[in-house]
């Protein structure tokens, strides 16, 4: 996971954040310079591609728990279309 996209989910992604579905998640990060907004996307593609986040160091990240790794990676696909591909409605992690 690059840097940008650590940061990313440690800021906007943890459990105080991550329940806002008021629709300012992607508005924000796209308010950033360029090449952050880059960054975060190649690091989730990087990440969506090889897996390599489990789902202790997700939790350790944000403080949010996911019962496995399908659960996880089926939240930041939903998050990358969310964030890129224009999917209308913000995906929110298990209660």
């Amino acid at each position: 996971m690059n840097r940008e996209l650590e940061k990313f989910v440690k800021v906007y992604l943890s459990l105080e954040q991550a329940y806002d579905t008021t629709g300012y998640l992607r508005p924000t990060l796209h308010a950033f310079k360029e090449e952050y907004v880059s960054a975060v996307r190649d690091g989730l593609e990087a990440v969506l591609r090889t897996r390599e986040l489990s789902v202790g160091e997700y939790e350790h990240l944000t403080d949010i728990e996911f019962d496995d790794e399908d659960s996880l990676y089926g939240y930041l696909q939903s998050m990358y279309q969310y964030l890129f591909e224009g999917q209308e409605k913000q995906p929110v992690p298990p209660n």
